[in-house]
């Protein structure tokens, strides 16, 4: 080879290098690689390498009787083996955290509460990915780090017992409940400072103090756990329920309960999320589990569980009402602050 054959080919891969160096060259490694594939076969080749993977781990809060039919319905479908670890939001953290903090990384998808599945992705356990179905999401159902999305939603209402309550007495605003009558009548949830916070956002300062003062003061029933104040509900201990979960309550009525719940203004809603892991030993069943919830059959299948779904392409009698939708990161940012009102107003502390 000649010198000047030489001199040829080096400038020849100095140019190719610089050009691979450029964003027009530059692709995602990795997982990432898998997650952020756009291309008119990404679906089949998610479904070849899920299939090639043959499991997915999912770590999620959702309860059992919603979380294994769940995982059957994608069962059946792919044929990929769904392995869930379920527990309350707070273990599930723990549990991810732990595990990433000793670089064991066995989990491929969180799905628990948005402040907890932001907690994940703050601790950088969590990758952006893409799925075709966020095109049937509202806006505000992508998290502003794009690392998780809102898959479900729960709605604070007011639930009652329908032998001890008529609906036509329950006030259509938070603030009748100051009226005196409904001293010693009445229940909240023992952890819901989030509620509070939302709802004093929205009202504004003075108001919403003064609200939450005169609810203070009426004494509440305190119960730690939604889905035992509900069952109180149920149960006549406690007529009415100012914190409880409209899926909760639906559960409940439909199995015979007396128990009912109303949209008292304003309703909060709290978004449930979504998450890939960064280093899922399954990326592409990790991913395929998140489109399957996505997609109008998982959707569809929580609106039937009686869990209000966030696609826009589902019409679900659980969420046609005016709401505002508490804020994950603030809930974070500022929960020093709101944890301490909450715990003065009505756990003594």
């Amino acid at each position: 080879m000649t010198l000047v054959q030489q001199t040829l080919l080096k400038l020849l891969a100095a140019m190719a290098l610089m050009l691979c160096l450029s964003p027009v060259c530059a692709q995602p490694a990795g997982n990432d690689a898998v997650y952020l594939y756009r291309g008119a076969d990404r679906d089949q080749r998610l479904l070849d390498g899920a299939r090639q993977e043959g499991s997915v781990v999912v770590y999620t809060s959702l309860a059992t009787k919603e979380s294994s039919p769940l995982a059957r319905a994608f069962e059946t479908k792919y044929r990929i083996k769904v392995e869930l670890w379920r527990a309350t939001s707070d273990k599930v953290v723990q549990r991810m955290v732990t595990e990433g903090q000793a670089r064991r990384f066995v989990v491929d998808v969180i799905e628990t509460n948005g402040p907890e599945v932001e907690m994940v992705a703050r601790e950088k356990l969590l990758s952006e990915f893409y799925s075709p179905y966020f095109a049937d999401l509202p806006p505000s159902a992508i998290g502003p780090n794009r690392l998780w999305v809102t898959d479900r939603l729960n709605y604070f209402v007011v639930a009652y017992n329908t032998s001890k309550v008529k609906r036509e007495d329950l006030p259509r605003h938070y603030e009748g409940f100051l009226d005196p009558k409904w001293k010693g009548k009445i229940g909240i949830e023992a952890t819901d400072a989030e509620w509070m916070a939302t709802i004093i956002k929205k009202l504004g300062t003075d108001r919403g103090m003064k609200l939450f003062e005169g609810l203070a003061q009426m004494r509440p029933d305190v119960r730690k756990s939604h889905i035992l104040l509900a069952e109180m509900v149920g149960a006549g201990e406690v007529p009415v329920a100012l914190t409880v979960y409209n899926s909760e309550v639906e559960s409940l009525k439909r199995r015979g309960g007396p128990i009912d719940w109303l949209p008292v203004d304003p309703v909060v809603g709290r978004p449930q999320g979504i998450g890939v892991a960064k280093h899922a030993p399954h990326p592409h069943a990790a991913l395929l589990f998140a489109d399957f919830v996505l997609s109008p059959e998982g959707q569809g299948l929580f609106n039937a569980m009686g869990r209000v779904p966030s696609s826009l392409k589902i019409k679900s009698s659980l969420n046609n009402f005016p709401s505002v939708m508490a804020d994950p990161v603030t809930v974070l940012d500022e929960n020093e602050k709101w944890e301490k009102l909450w715990n003065k107003l009505f756990l003594g502390k």
